[in-house]
């Protein structure tokens, strides 16, 4: 089966998670990426292990294989002369190149922009970093809780406003710049092949998580708008797009507008809300084209349906309310989600061959119709392909192995 972005090469100095999971994206979409990582114990995720990760999974743990899955591994020391002139002499030939470091941390060995642009002026160069390139705070090192907590992520999570800060429970914010800089770097491959020229991505953890904030952002940008913090209600600030405690668990509706409010309180028995006043805006809620449902006596109407929902099965209510037309869902684990998903068929996992075993994955979060499964190729081992790609470059054994009695890269020894 082909795939978009056969063709494709791919030069990948990032790693952790954002530069990875951008380059995933790329590889998986068809390119061929070859990811460079230090000699010996490679990037800092093959040290990366949970519970679930066995003797024999070596330098190639579940959480980097899902990440680094149908890449090539070249071990090579960037910060030796003959280490960058490799991955410069690489460049020649590629079409995108990919680096998560601090700004300037690669102009020191010679694989900034100018740098590469140098050897292949078209290329289309990706920075991902904690700030962006430029400005006050673009030397700082960025962590995904502490840009949660720099841009008010924090602050919009929580239950009131003298609470604590509360992070999202996952590293968010790496995921979506990786997700952003695969995007950019795609729409730019685009444009090379209208105009013939390369470009310069500048991809922040900072932008990310305005994205992700973005109608929040924009709100505050027009109107000047702070976000309240409203807990596990819905964005829409309706009165029952929230989440309640049940006799056997929590459920989180969105009954937003007027025909789900009423569907809604039909099923508990509280149809008289619909015609108090004193509860809900009844202008708005009888108004033509619907809308949204707003809340008169918001204390009020909270404690009705939290009593209400309280001596009821949340498994029950969600499928009552779905089949009226309600949103809702009961609080579930992520184990217990992904269980159901592949058994409903909403989740086909990605599944790629590690050795003996095998790494499932979410895959990339869409379906091609016309391209069939995903590739199963996995992860490789530190150096896997160092002799192979330096022999593409015209280097004989002997030179490569020069270079490696030297320090300069690295590959397995049988």
């Amino acid at each position: 089966m082909s795939r978009p972005l056969e063709g494709i090469r791919v030069i990948d100095l990032s790693h952790v998670i954002a530069g990875p999971m951008a380059s995933l994206y790329l590889a998986q979409l068809g390119a061929t990426v070859v990811k460079v990582e230090p000699p010996g114990a490679g990037e800092v995720m093959r040290a990366s292990r949970t519970r679930g990760d066995g003797p024999a999974c070596g330098d190639t743990p579940a959480g980097f294989a899902a990440l680094n899955a149908g890449k090539q591994s070249l071990a090579v020391d960037i910060r030796t002369a003959e280490g960058a002139a490799i991955v410069r002499d690489l460049a020649r030939e590629a079409d995108v190149f990919i680096e998560n470091f601090r700004p300037g941390v690669v102009a020191r060995h010679g694989l900034d922009r100018a740098a590469i642009q140098a050897v292949r002026p078209d290329i289309v160069y990706c920075s991902i970093s904690g700030y962006g390139q430029s400005g006050e705070w673009a030397g700082r090192g960025a962590y995904d809780h502490v840009v949660q907590a720099l841009t008010g992520m924090m602050l919009m999570s929580g239950e009131s406003a003298d609470a604590p800060p509360s992070k999202v429970g996952f590293p968010v914010i790496d995921v979506a710049v990786g997700m952003l800089a695969a995007l950019a770097v795609t729409a730019a491959l685009r444009r090379r092949d209208q105009t013939g020229e390369g470009q310069y991505v500048d991809a922040s953890m900072v932008q990310a998580s305005l994205m992700l904030m973005y109608p929040n952002a924009s709100s505050y940008l027009t109107h000047g708008i702070e976000p309240q913090r409203v807990g596990n209600r819905g964005y829409t600030g309706s009165p029952t797009a929230d989440t309640y405690r049940c006799a056997d668990g929590w459920l989180a509706t969105a009954a937003n507008t007027p025909a789900q409010f009423r569907a809604l309180s039909r099923v508990l028995g509280l149809e008289a809300l619909c015609e108090d006043a004193q509860a809900i805006d009844l202008d708005a809620f009888r108004a033509p084209g619907g809308g949204f449902v707003i809340a008169r006596d918001l204390p009020r109407l909270q404690q009705i349906f939290r009593e209400a929902f309280a001596l009821r099965s949340a498994a029950d209510m969600e499928a009552q309310l779905n089949a009226v037309g309600v949103p809702a869902a009961r609080v579930r684990r992520l184990g217990e989600f992904l269980d159901e998903a592949q058994a409903t068929g909403t989740l086909v996992p990605a599944v790629y061959a590690q050795g003996d075993a095998q790494v499932r994955t979410p895959g990339l979060g869409f379906r091609y119709s016309e391209d069939g499964a995903w590739p199963t190729r996995g992860a490789p081992s530190v150096g896997r392909h160092t002799q192979a790609v330096l022999a593409g470059l015209g280097m004989q054994a002997s030179q490569i192995e020069a270079l490696r009695a030297a320090g300069a890269v690295g590959y397995p020894i049988p």
